[in-house]
């Protein structure tokens, strides 16, 4: 591709041909301030933040602009930033500019454009605004649109990264909003809860449904034994909440946080993880030679088995009935752990943190309660809500120690801990299964044809006389491509991921926010993925089966894989549900 060359504030830059001046002020390290615009997602120039003068008669947008040979860039007039000033008093004369009280109080675009271009109290266009009520009825994700500013970002994740499409703007000028059809509640709607448009919003518009203070009332109650459990993937994000660079494992100050916050004991949702692996490999192996329904599709994802569910539902007799590892694990605690503690399984509250919101939405499911009809987890809390309750327990996090998980459901293998990266759950299955099937041990564990941020990925995978086809989809916009594929016979594979978030669980609607500005230079989907795929190689055990705890619980308790009591506590069944609810 040929290059150009062109000015901004008189520093020569090169860019490809096709660039936008936005791409070409970043190369020169000026910084243009944006709103709508969102990297691969959101490109449109609507809210007019990063107009800039590029020689003509009116100010133009940076982020729509392509970059011309020769063309003279300034950034930075009296009248560029005059114009940004005006356009942010206009946003904000009708935005609730409750900032103090507001979730992303300083992890706030708009709040943090407002310091910079030194507009104060947003009160210069007061005058009527539009009063909206906040829809708080989802289990997952909350929707105020008094704080919404009509970037449009969450809608663009929900059209195109999702395929889900239940938000768009609807009405003209001044009475524009953000609604789902008919103005219903996203309850109402096929929302499948993944919480990627939280991931999008550069506001408080948007954010997850807090459990905080459910779980602060549990750990206060005497009468109850609290138990909490964390996925494999907020270990490679939490520390971001603390200052810590992108991309760090904080696993053995994440144990510690959690025991300094009053839980009564600390187990990994990675046990649950190798235990997924166990089921799941059994039953992929089980379908295969017996002639069950094929592909087997993966449903660890609640995301993804929502979507299943509501635009794919016949694609339902396909996903792995294994329960998700958190609800693995909390069937586990309710039951195998409660009975080694001699505790009722009524007075143990489960605590997980996921980086999930649709994981909330997945505990309230009524086919996960396995223990006397207990539900299998009692409250979910996102990596944000759970970086806010530290900080608010007053617990300087960067100077914990490093500490393990107690022991009975806090062992875990490298293959667990993959699981939150796009793949994982796939190379984790594949180890097991080559040494179930062959009865060999497998050299090399790295599966890198199913590692990767790409949309869809495939593989063939030798297996003794079994080629086993195999396919990783994240997103699901892009998994609705591949089983549209499958349904029309183009495809056929024995074994499909699919996870319901972009890079899999350590892009999930629960992790820490990624400002527009930082994605121009970071991808967190391939950041946080090393972090697990570098503690897998660390590692001593690599392997789900030879989780020596795992071993213990079938040898103790569970008895067969895929066994009768295996399938009482780990296993689940899944409904098509209907795109509209009354």
């Amino acid at each position: 591709m040929s290059n150009i060359t062109l000015t901004i504030d008189n520093v020569q830059v090169v860019v490809p041909k096709g660039a936008t001046v936005l791409e070409a002020a970043r190369r020169a390290h000026v910084r243009i301030p944006t709103l709508c615009f969102l990297k691969d997602l959101n490109e449109i120039g609507a809210c007019r933040m990063c107009v800039v003068d590029a020689g003509g008669r009116t100010l133009q947008p940076a982020c729509v602009l392509e970059a011309g040979e020769g063309m003279v860039v300034r950034t930075n007039t009296p009248q560029v930033r005059e114009a940004r000033k005006v356009i942010l008093e206009l946003i904000l004369s009708n935005h609730d500019k409750k900032c103090l009280s507001c979730i992303r109080s300083q992890n706030c675009e708009l709040q943090k454009l407002s310091l910079e271009l030194g507009v104060e109290s947003g009160d210069e266009f007061e005058g009527l605004r539009n009063e909206y009520q906040v829809d708080d009825l989802s289990p997952s994700i909350v929707r105020d649109n008094n704080k919404c500013i009509l970037c449009r970002r969450c809608v663009s994740a929900c059209y195109k990264t999702q395929a889900v499409g239940v938000i768009g703007p609807v009405k003209r000028g001044f009475n524009t909003t953000i609604a789902s059809p008919w103005d219903l509640p996203l309850n109402s709607m096929a929302c499948i809860a993944c919480g990627q448009c939280i991931a999008a919003c550069p506001v408080g518009a948007l954010h997850e449904k807090e459990e905080a203070p459910l779980v602060w009332d549990l750990l206060a109650d005497p009468s109850k034994h609290v138990v909490v459990q964390t996925a494999p993937a907020v270990r490679a994000a939490l520390g971001e909440e603390f200052g810590l660079p992108m991309g760090t494992n904080v696993v053995g100050k994440l144990a510690a946080a959690l025991r300094r916050l009053g839980f009564d004991r600390v187990f990994d949702t990675d046990f649950g993880a190798d235990l997924t692996i166990m089921e799941e490999s059994n039953e992929l192996i089980e379908r295969i030679k017996g002639g069950g329904v094929l592909p087997m599709i993966t449903s660890c994802s609640p995301g993804w088995v929502n979507y299943c569910e509501t635009y794919f539902p016949d694609f339902i007799p396909n996903l792995s009935s294994c329960k998700s590892p958190h609800e693995m694990t909390g069937a586990m605690i309710k039951s195998y752990y409660a009975q080694k503690k001699g505790l009722k399984p009524e007075d143990i509250a489960v605590v997980s943190v996921m980086p999930c919101t649709a994981k909330k939405f997945e505990a309230d499911r009524e086919e996960l309660a396995a223990v006397n009809g207990l539900p299998d987890v009692d409250a979910v809390v996102t990596t944000r809500e759970l970086a806010r309750m530290i900080k608010q327990a007053g617990i300087d996090f960067l100077k914990l120690p490093d500490e393990s998980f107690d022991e009975l459901l806090g062992e875990s293998t490298g293959a667990a801990t993959i699981f939150g990266a796009t793949g994982g759950v796939m190379e984790a299955a594949l180890r097991t299964a080559y040494e179930t099937i062959t009865g060999q041990t497998l050299d090399k564990l790295d599966f890198e044809a199913v590692r990767g941020v790409q949309g869809v990925k495939e593989a063939t995978v030798q297996i003794g006389d079994l080629s086993l086809h195999v396919a990783v989809a994240n997103g699901t916009a892009n998994a609705k491509e591949l089983l549209e594929e499958v349904r029309r016979g183009e495809k056929e594979y024995h074994f499909i991921e699919v996870m319901g978030c972009p890079g899999g669980c350590v892009t999930g609607g629960g992790q820490p926010i990624v400002t527009a500005w930082d994605r121009l230079g970071v991808d967190p989907r391939v950041e946080r993925a090393k972090a697990l795929y570098m503690a897998d190689k660390q590692t001593a055990l690599r392997k789900s089966h030879d989780n020596p705890e795992v071993r213990r619980a079938y040898e103790d308790f569970l008895g067969d894989i895929g066994g009768h009591k295996a399938h009482e506590l780990l296993h689940t069944h899944y409904t098509a549900k209907p795109k509209y609810k009354q």
